[in-house]
């Protein structure tokens, strides 16, 4: 089987710790500064804490810096990539390329470089661009097919990272401005308001309102748990699930669940067995519904109706009392129940259960049929929050000759000399104690799979004595593990022909060394950042998700408007060849 990388998210070091734990094979976090997740920020000396607890199991620690920076931000920029390298960080993700430009010129560590999916990678010349400049790795567009992705695959060398799991932005990732233009907060500098998780009202040419206060932008979240194989067999290197701002019971469930699916299907990159007490379920944690988007065929991916969380889909009321209803489905007092009122989400609180009678908090509009979801499970919550779930490294025992041998997993080996002042008197039962004590790996790291002992004559240790021996060749193991981590090592990067001549605004250029790589790159003309000129007139978004598409109207020659809140008014164009819908300021 083909080995493959579940790539986990971590807003702070404690759900990093749980990422690990409950089993990817790498995460990653933000520093404090520079992270498309502004509220997602972590001290160095978090950072390096996780670090040498992620190394412990060959886990890779990547950090975010997928921000544009202006001139003064990417000196800064330099200094905080060399306190990471520093640390021992596998990698750095980026979208500015004046990183780039840093790394050609040798001014940063030989750290592995990753390419943001800010960088919009959604085409086979983007990916050959930068395989031919030497990067480590391309995280693909969210928009892409299996068959897509493959071709990419096939036609380049370095390493293709895709989004499995989690919130999908409406745009291509990278080319939105619509924050920026309504309220001054830059997507490409951490600072996304999520303009599409609000509501619009869509006219045509003559007034007519087609719908009104909808979430026309908001898409359900992505789910590609059923594709995985496929993934993997089109030579995606890593999986990655979104949700640096999600909270640990959400990353705990779904980092178990995507852990338990590959490996029936992949080897893994890191080490150690994770032992699970509860069965994962990516229903039961946020979700707006499920859509895999466009992986294989073009489908639903939108939810009109509300842009929070749904969750699981129970069924409908099948009755209502006076202050209850009947639902036929197990619910728990405390469970967060919603469903729709007039076209507008709305929630109760589970008071008490008995039977398939609920008694919620309020009755305010319940109607019998009406359709039930619960987005807060209190028993699988509480489950969750009180998780004894472990990540351990296998190993095993030898004795020999007066030698204590341990081997692990990745055949790691220590040894150390017994040292005893008499031989045991009953080597049967001694031989028991050492077997049964050995085996005792405690709350250390390891788990003892085998412990031989290849000697006739042993000498007499007692329990506390044999505990100690453990403990101390256990951590002399660890020791070992550490110092024959294996870090990546980004190779020389240099410039290459870029596909494009001109470049607008679109490029994202906010400082003057990303100028410079691109001119570099052959190309002539390299506008400014949106957020540095603030262009009137102009696409403030590109999407795969086509209102004309969504109502049927794809062969209509209507002139289409999209109205926000605010009453401010935005013009639609269609790309219908590539099923692209523009947006105009």
């Amino acid at each position: 089987m083909k080995k493959v990388e579940l790539l986990a998210p971590a807003k702070d070091k404690e759900i990093a710790f749980a990422a690990i734990n409950y089993g990817c094979d790498a995460l990653y976090i933000g520093a404090q500064y520079f992270g498309a997740r502004q509220n997602a920020g972590n001290l160095m000396e978090d950072i390096k804490e996780v670090v040498q607890y992620a190394h412990r199991f060959n886990v890779k620690i990547y950090v975010t810096l997928n921000t544009i920076l202006d001139d003064n931000e990417i000196i800064q920029a330099k200094k905080l990539i060399q306190n990471l390298y520093e640390i021992g960080v596998d990698a750095i993700i980026i979208q500015d390329m004046g990183i780039l430009e840093l790394a050609v010129n040798k001014a940063i560590p030989p750290i592995p470089i990753h390419i943001s999916t800010q960088c919009d990678n959604r085409t086979l010349n983007k990916v050959k661009f930068f395989d031919n400049i030497g990067v480590k790795r391309v995280i693909l567009a969210r928009e892409l097919s299996i068959e897509q992705i493959k071709n990419i695959c096939d036609n380049t060398k370095t390493e293709t990272e895709t989004f499995i799991h989690g919130a999908l932005c409406v745009s291509y990732s990278g080319q939105c401005y619509m924050s920026c233009l309504n309220g001054g907060r830059s997507a490409n500098r951490g600072e996304c308001a999520q303009s599409c998780r609000k509501k619009y009202s869509l006219i045509d040419e003559n007034g007519k309102i087609l719908a009104k206060d909808l979430y026309l932008l908001s898409l359900k979240d992505f789910n590609a748990s059923k594709h995985l194989e496929k993934l993997v067999n089109a030579g995606v290197k890593s999986f990655k699930i979104e949700g640096r701002l999600k909270d640990i019971n959400y990353v705990k469930n779904v980092v178990a669940y995507y852990r338990t699916k590959l490996d029936k299907i992949s080897q893994r990159t890191s080490s150690g067995k994770i032992f699970l007490d509860f069965k994962p379920d990516l229903n039961k944690s946020f979700n707006r519904g499920f859509t895999d988007y466009f992986l294989e065929q073009r489908k639903e991916c939108y939810n009109f109706l509300t842009s929070k969380s749904l969750g699981e889909k129970l069924g409908k009321i099948k009755n209502i009392g006076k202050d209850y209803f009947e639902l036929d489905t197990d619910i728990n007092p405390q469970d967060g129940l919603c469903y729709f009122i007039d076209d507008e989400l709305t929630g109760c609180l589970v008071n008490r259960v008995d039977g398939f009678k609920i008694y919620p908090n309020k009755m305010d509009k319940l109607k019998k049929g009406m359709i039930v979801y619960r987005n807060f499970d209190a028993k699988f919550e509480k489950k969750l929050s009180n998780s004894k779930t472990r990540r351990k490294i296998a190993a095993r025992f030898i004795y020999n000759e007066g030698i204590l041998h341990a081997i692990d997993e990745d055949k790691n080996e220590v040894e150390i000399q017994v040292i005893a002042t008499e031989k045991a008197k009953n080597q049967e039962k001694m031989s028991e104690n050492f077997k049964t004590q050995l085996k005792k790996s405690g709350e250390s790291d390891f788990y003892v799979t085998d412990v031989k002992i290849n000697d006739d004559i042993l000498p007499f240790l007692t329990v506390a004595e044999l505990n100690n021996l453990r403990r101390e060749i256990l951590n002399k193991l660890m020791e070992e593990r550490l110092k024959n981590y294996e870090r990546d090592v980004q190779l020389p990067v240099h410039y290459a022909k870029f596909p494009a001549k001109n470049l607008d605004y679109k490029a994202n250029i906010h400082n003057h060394l990303a100028k410079s790589f691109y001119e570099k790159c052959y190309c002539e003309n390299c506008e400014m950042s949106y957020e540095s000129t603030k262009p009137k007139n102009i696409e403030i978004m590109r999407t795969k998700h086509c209102l004309k598409f969504a109502f049927n109207m794809c062969n209509s020659p209507q002139k289409l408007f999209l109205i926000d809140e605010k009453n401010k008014k935005y013009s639609l164009k269609f790309d219908c060849q590539n099923c692209e819908m523009i947006i105009l300021n």
